[in-house]
This record gives structure tokens, sequence and C-alpha cells, in this order.
């Protein structure tokens, strides 16, 4: 009897997973982001931002090294982006602990970071390295950006901030900027999964639940790829960055009281 009530308590659980994971990978197989933003974001709002940074690795490890490999040049942006990414994991461990003990200000540090990164793809914001700066200086301003980055991720579990603005900044072509933003999120997956070990959470029954949520993520963004051709990126886009600033919102509203 106790086990089935157990288990009466955790379906809620299971399909806010399944449905969360569903969309999170429908829209990564539609604009080529998303997924870790989307599923963070929703699951956000019904457990700690940690448990729910936890469930996304494998998922997100998975679908972003797919993305990785799916492009050509993976040398040279590996030998291009190396400070920014080396930067992202310098700022996710010394901000690690962050997630695990932040409580009600990582919901709200997540809501902020929602908002703030669906403000900017509205505003359509892009920014461009100037063509004079050298590949020193810019490997500068990228270990800064990485540092920034994984702090951001250390503290909300997302990793698009700053990071993503300043490889849209790269003037990359389409196939290399997708590449690029594989090779960015898979090193950030790694190492928020490391630093969520070392604070306790990422450990044997999350990896397993992590695990599960892979197959729902896999198939949505299948059904995203499908759809990709026969809908407007734009207008997709545009809807998705609503959506994410109205999740926002009712993460830091929802945190406020």
């Amino acid at each position: 009897m106790m086990n089935i009530q157990h288990l009466t308590d955790l379906l809620p659980l299971l399909a806010l997973g399944l449905v969360t994971f569903l969309l999170a990978g429908f829209v990564k197989g539609v604009i080529g982001l998303g997924l870790p933003t989307v599923a963070i974001g929703l699951l956000g709002l019904a457990m700690p931002t940690a448990e729910a940074a936890a469930m996304l690795i494998v998922p997100s490890l998975v679908t972003n090294i797919w993305q990785l490999l799916a492009g050509p040049r993976f040398a040279a942006l590996a030998k291009r982006l190396w400070p920014m990414l080396l930067g992202i994991c310098v700022g996710t461990w010394a901000g690690s602990g962050w997630l695990a003990n932040g409580g009600n200000l990582a919901g709200m540090a997540l809501g902020v970071a929602l908002l703030a990164y669906s403000v900017l793809g509205l505003a359509a914001v892009r920014l461009h390295v100037p063509k004079h700066w050298t590949a020193r200086r810019e490997g500068a301003v990228g270990g800064v950006v990485g540092v920034a980055t994984g702090l951001v991720t250390a503290a909300t579990g997302v990793f698009v901030i700053p990071g993503v603005p300043f490889v849209q900044a790269l003037d990359l072509d389409k196939d290399d900027l997708v590449q690029a933003m594989g090779l960015s999120f898979t090193v950030s997956t790694i190492a928020l999964a490391a630093g969520l070990a070392r604070d306790g959470i990422f450990h044997g029954p999350a990896m397993g639940v992590s695990l599960l949520a892979l197959a729902p993520a896999l198939g949505g963004m299948f059904i995203g790829q499908w759809v990709r051709s026969r809908v407007s990126a734009p207008v997709f886009r545009r809807c998705f960055f609503i959506g994410l600033a109205m999740l926002g919102a009712e993460l830091v509203i929802q945190h406020i009281r």
C-alpha cells in the first residue's frame, strides 16, 4: 500500500518531466538551442533549481554532443574558443555550491536570467566583435565572457548568458555557429555536472532520472527538426522568447512570495 501511495505521489512529477523534456527537445529541434533553458525553467516551478539542473544533465549533454559533431570545423572552433571554454569551467567551478545552497535566491536568479535572455532575444540584439581585434584580444574577452557564463551557470543552471551573444558576435557562418554553440553548451553541461556532483546533487539516483529524461528529449528534438522546415523560424523564435519571459516572470514572482 505504501508503495502504491509513493507511486501515486510520483506520477505528477513524472508527467511534468515527460512533458517538459518533450517540449524542451522540440524547441531545440526547431531553433537549435533552448533545451536546458526550457527544461530548467519549467521544472523550477515544481522543484528546487539544483534538482532541476541535475535532471537536465544527460539530455543536455547528449543533444549538445550531437549538435557539436554535426559540424565540419570542430578543431578550428575549439582552437578559437578555448579561452571562453576554459573560462566557463573556471566560473562554474568557482560558483559551485550556489545552486545547492541558494534556496529561493537560486530560483529567483533563474527567473531573472530567463527574463534577461528573453529580452535580448525579443530585442534582436546582435553584437559584433570588431574586425580589427587580434586573436589575443578576442581570446582575452572570450575568457572573461566564459567566466561570467560559468558564474551564471553555477547560480541558475542556465548557460546561455553572456556566452551565446558573444559567440553570435563572432559572425560565424550558420553551420559554424550551430557547432560553436554545441561546443559551448557541451563544456557548460560537463562543468555543471561536475559542480553538482561535488555538491552531492548529481549522484546515482539523479543520474538515473536524468537518463530517463533522455528519451522524451530526443523524441521532442526529432519532432522539432521535422517541424523546422514547415514553420516560420522567426515567428517561432518570437513566441519562444515571449513564453520564456512569462516563465521567468512567474519564477521571480513565485520566489518573492
